[in-house]
């Protein structure tokens, strides 16, 4: 699952350079949720790590 999040993490990274630099106006918004996907299965790896 941690696998997931890095994948996640590398996308939302790569939409925002493509975004924020004016390349493609779309990207930026799919970077915002990329972001959040990442950060909420994160949470879930380190809360099912925990609890392991």
């Amino acid at each position: 699952m941690l696998y997931y999040t890095v994948v996640f993490f590398v996308i939302a990274l790569i939409a925002a350079f493509f975004g924020f630099s004016g390349i493609a106006a779309g990207a930026a918004e799919i970077a915002k949720i990329l972001f959040f996907v990442f950060l909420v299965i994160t949470i879930i790896s380190i809360l099912v790590g925990v609890f392991k």
